[in-house]
């Protein structure tokens, strides 16, 4: 399927039997995993894997790719700024100097002036208020550098400029630089790999994106767009940037997306894609990331690391917009956070293609979303998919909350994970470990409420998991629970489970409670058991046609639809623990 199908697909709320038919057409049912291991010299080899495990649907089947020309996403959340300061529409730069860079001209106009060295052009409005330097035309070998004591403009108005020896566009006034794309025109810098420079659009002060025009930018020799300060994008911007070398968007104190299309990519060794010492915060706009390198051995933190979307030293909060996140090189990332993320709304798409990175025994492993303290789900879609070897889905080192929205993963390990107590109260959540656990919490997991439907690789895995041997336990207190191999032994069941007699592959599945369905389709393989769960003892039918609903995860299952047809499933009282009876399709099988 079309990358713009799938976009559109994933905003549709509503499903017919002919788009389900359409999504049972489409999906495929991949029978086997691409693993990457490297060896004590770096080197990169990929093997084969077959799974234990799958599924079919948008979810196995979705891609990320760049995309520069659909529209923007209508979906926003009010835009952030650090400070009003931020705001171009709070500020007046009326004093306007026009430079050309492919007829440069020195001269000292309004409290600025300009020199020329070759095609190199250094600003300098020291301080003078209000100035907006006009920059247009196109120059092979120059530059253009601003200096200056207070705020600035800088308007790109069809501006070329590649510099083989430093950064094309060199900020290095520590004031705020509000960098206009000009509406209608096409803009591009580039650096060579003759210099240090630190980004081939490097800003020592707030770098402050406005405009409707379009910008690109290539690096050779480090990253893309840098800032020593903070970062903002804003609805209208259209900014591609690709870097070899490093990081392709790197700030020191904060990245802040109001809006715009932003399209990443890079291709260096444990390269990250937006890398941001600080906070960032996604607030609107699509943003889309692909990073192809693979891992390296750092040698000054002795640690084997991996290339990331995006990574972030602080917390990464997403209310609103579009995130697609590619990671295809050994040990990569989609998210990599080392402290809170929060997902409050919009849409965050990750996938990830490629195995473990292992250098001397040390190793990063991939994963689709890694952070190191909790992650609060309040909203929006997430849905991530790895697939080459030891790749998790969703990680977390602390602990997992979520209370409403949807969260897809279907991961070759772990689903979601989290090191501490896990915590279920709303949403809708798919968990499907192909070779290991749906859900997995190292401390107590906790399902309240919304509805989950989980699903492990086969004994001794379960489809939700607690960690018993450290004394924790699972607990189901509430809500829709789907289970295909069981939950864990000793499970508090304050609300009551029930086994089903049997269960078949690749069948739709419609479970209903009171005035509440919900409608599943199972694996295309899968582990012994189908538990389930709902507020009263729930009926159970098999082979069972649907309409209408609200679609969930990809094509995987309907809250909510018209159901017609079926057979009666019968249900046990069930108490906890796997390795269960009931193999798929009743027959004894052994997945």
């Amino acid at each position: 399927m079309e990358l713009m199908n799938i976009r559109y697909y994933a905003n549709t709320k509503k499903t017919s039997l002919l788009a389900l038919a359409f999504c049972a057409m489409m999906a495929t049912a991949c029978s086997t995993d691409s693993q990457t291991t490297v060896d004590a010299d770096g080197q990169v080899s990929d093997n084969q894997n077959n799974s234990s495990s799958q599924t079919s649907g948008q979810l196995a089947t979705f891609d990320v790719a760049i995309d520069k020309v659909t529209a923007e996403p209508t979906d926003v959340a009010a835009e952030y700024f650090p400070s009003e300061e931020d705001v171009l529409e709070n500020n007046s730069f009326t004093t306007e100097v026009p430079i050309d860079l492919s007829n440069p001209v020195g001269k000292t106009e309004n409290g600025v002036e300009v020199t020329v060295e070759g095609g190199h052009v250094t600003a300098n409005h020291g301080e003078t208020k209000g100035v907006c330097y006009v920059v247009s035309g196109t120059t092979t070998n120059g530059s253009l550098t601003v200096l200056g004591e207070k705020k600035y403009a800088v308007r790109l108005n069809g501006a070329n400029i590649t510099n083989p020896d430093s950064a094309a566009l060199n900020l290095l006034s520590s004031k705020r630089a509000f960098v206009v794309l000009a509406e209608g025109t096409s803009n591009s810098l580039s650096d060579g790999t003759g210099g240090s420079q630190k980004g081939a659009l490097y800003c020592k002060g707030k770098l402050l994106f406005n405009g409707s025009g379009s910008l690109s930018v290539a690096a050779a020799t480090n990253n893309g767009i840098h800032s020593a300060d903070y970062i903002v994008f804003r609805t209208g911007n259209n900014v591609y940037v690709k870097s070899a070398a490093g990081h392709g968007i790197k700030a020191n104190d904060g990245i802040y997306i109001n809006g715009g299309i932003l399209n990443v990519e890079v291709s260096a060794a444990a390269a990250k894609g937006i890398n941001c010492e600080n906070d960032i915060i996604v607030n609107g706009g699509r943003t889309t990331v692909l990073t192809t390198g693979s891992g390296t051995y750092d040698t000054d933190e002795l640690e084997a690391k991996g290339a990331a979307c995006i990574k972030a030293d602080s917390m990464l909060t997403v209310n609103a917009g579009e995130l697609w996140l590619k990671s295809s090189g050994a040990g990569g990332k989609g998210i990599n956070g080392d402290s809170s993320l929060c997902l409050n709304g919009g849409n965050v798409y990750v996938v990830t293609t490629s195995g473990v990175y292992s250098y001397s025994g040390d190793t990063s492993s991939p994963k689709g979303i890694k952070v190191d303290a909790d992650i609060n789900v309040g909203g929006g879609r997430t849905w991530v998919r790895t697939t080459g070897n030891k790749g998790e889905g969703i990680e977390t080192k602390n602990t997992f909350s979520m209370t409403d929205g949807e969260v897809a993963s279907y991961a070759y390990d772990d689903a979601i994970n989290s090191k501490s107590t896990m915590t279920i109260s709303g949403g809708y959540v798919y968990a499907h470990g192909r070779n290991n656990d749906g859900l997995d919490a190292n401390g107590n997991c906790y399902v309240k409420g919304g509805t989950v439907y989980a699903l492990c690789s086969g004994s001794p895995e379960v489809a939700i998991d607690a960690n018993t041997e450290g004394g924790y336990k699972l607990y189901v207190e509430g809500g829709t629970l789907v289970a295909v191999g069981g939950l864990e032994q000793n499970a508090s069941l304050s609300q009551s489970c029930y086994q089903a007699s049997s269960w078949s592959t690749g069948t739709w599945y419609a479970l209903s409670n009171g005035t509440d369905t919900f409608a599943f389709l199972t694996p295309s393989s899968g582990s012994t058991g189908l538990v389930v769960s709902g507020g009263t003892q729930p009926t159970l039918l098999s082979k069972v046609g649907t309409s209408g609903g609200t679609l969930h995860f990809g094509g995987l299952a309907i809250s909510q639809p018209s159901i017609s047809g079926g057979s009666s499933v019968t249900l046990t009282s069930y108490t906890g623990g796997g390795g269960m009876g009931g193999n798929p399709g009743g027959g004894g099988r052994k997945w």
